[in-house]
């Protein structure tokens, strides 16, 4: 922690203005935004600027930051997305972030052994200290209500390390989540605005539109109700239930016009408090596919052999209509940015209509990369 009994007589540093510069509009972290939440302020002659953004307001910067911390994968995957890869020093947990996926996009990369874990059996503030990031691109009652920090952490935090910039747009299911909820792009413009990188957003929205445009011109016109399930153990017995809501979790499936099986049926999302669901329950509910999403990286061998095969040859989920006519298919992961979603919708749009898509290249690796690494038209 900062020593403030000389702090007259030192001269501020970059950092300093960084980790001070943080104000919340309306006097506390649950105040609501004042004037456009939708624009950066920039003073152009001491490169000073603001971000608005639900829940902690306005955030004010004195320069861009250098090294920055994400809690979950999707803000991680912007902040990449956004060609900062190289401040990026920390993630929550790291199987939960599709690091791997970046493999196919030439000179885009992030190193895992590089990244902090935050969570080690609870996140405590110690690591905060250690990071002395510049900004932390979390949402702060995400800390508060599935971390179990208090309010003073957080504000401890906020002022003498750096500020919160976040807002948990994963799901939409959360009773304390009573604020602004933000698409995907619309986050991701906030995180633009964070590192003044309002052209790579710009040419990653224009080329997402693109994409997603091609691909829904060519959707059936009878799409299937799925069940998106997780697996409670490996091999599967049981499974806990994800509803296809607005949260960005559920992005690909929105995109790709599919129903949802389990919320025909009313049943609870686990992210909300439902419990687990057994074959027999599945089985009266019957969907025409069964997505799986397991964290980290996935082949499609460890798929067959650990979740197909186990289906197939089980007395009950043998006879589900899913398995029957092999519509078991990866879900993918919880945390989705804007890279993370293109091969996530590309992988579920093939998985669903084979006929359609096949094992075709639905998205331009290079370009995406380009994007990344600054090589485009601005």
């Amino acid at each position: 922690m900062r020593d403030d009994t000389d702090s007259t007589t030192d001269v501020p540093t970059r950092r300093d203005a960084l980790k001070y510069g943080g104000t919340v509009i309306g006097g506390g972290l649950l105040a609501g935004c004042t004037g456009d939440p939708g624009t950066e302020s920039a003073d152009d002659t001491s490169g000073s600027y603001s971000v608005t953004m639900e829940p902690v307001g306005t955030v004010e910067f004195d320069g861009v930051p250098e090294t920055w911390v994400p809690y979950t994968g999707d803000y991680a995957d912007m902040g990449v997305a956004l060609g900062q890869s190289d401040g990026l020093s920390a993630i929550g947990v790291s199987d939960r972030f599709g690091i791997h996926l970046y493999e196919e996009l030439p000179g885009v990369s992030v190193d895992e052994g590089d990244l902090t874990e935050l969570y080690q059996d609870g996140t405590g503030k110690e690591v905060f200290y250690e990071l002395e990031s510049d900004v932390h691109l979390i949402d702060p009652n995400f800390m508060v209500n599935r971390l179990q920090w208090s309010q003073a952490d957080v504000d401890e935090i906020r002022d003498t390390v750096a500020p919160f910039v976040g807002n948990t747009i994963f799901s939409r299911v959360y009773d304390w989540h009573d604020y602004a909820d933000y698409t995907m792009y619309e986050a991701f413009e906030k995180v633009a605005q964070v590192f003044r990188e309002q052209a790579r957003y710009e040419a990653f929205e224009e080329y997402h539109d693109e994409v997603l445009a091609d691909v829904r011109a060519r959707i059936p016109n009878e799409t299937p109700d799925i069940a998106v399930l997780y697996p409670a153990e490996i091999p599967p017995e049981s499974f806990y239930p994800y509803l296809i809501g607005s949260g960005t979790q559920s992005k690909h499936w929105n995109d790709l016009d599919v129903g949802d099986a389990l919320a025909q049926r009313g049943i609870a999302d686990a992210q909300a408090g439902g419990g687990s669901i057994d074959y027999e329950l599945l089985l009266d509910i019957d969907p025409d596919a069964i997505a799986i999403r397991i964290q980290g990286e996935i082949t499609q061998e460890y798929f067959d052999d650990e979740i197909v095969s186990h289906l197939r040859t089980h007395d009950v989920a043998s006879e589900l209509q899913a398995v029957q006519n092999d519509r078991v298919i990866y879900g993918g992961l919880t945390y989705q940015g804007p890279i993370i979603h293109l091969f996530q919708l590309e992988r579920a749009a093939r998985e669903l209509y084979p006929d359609e898509f096949g094992d075709e290249q639905l998205f331009d690796r290079q370009r995406v990369a380009d994007i990344v690494n600054g090589e485009f038209d601005q």
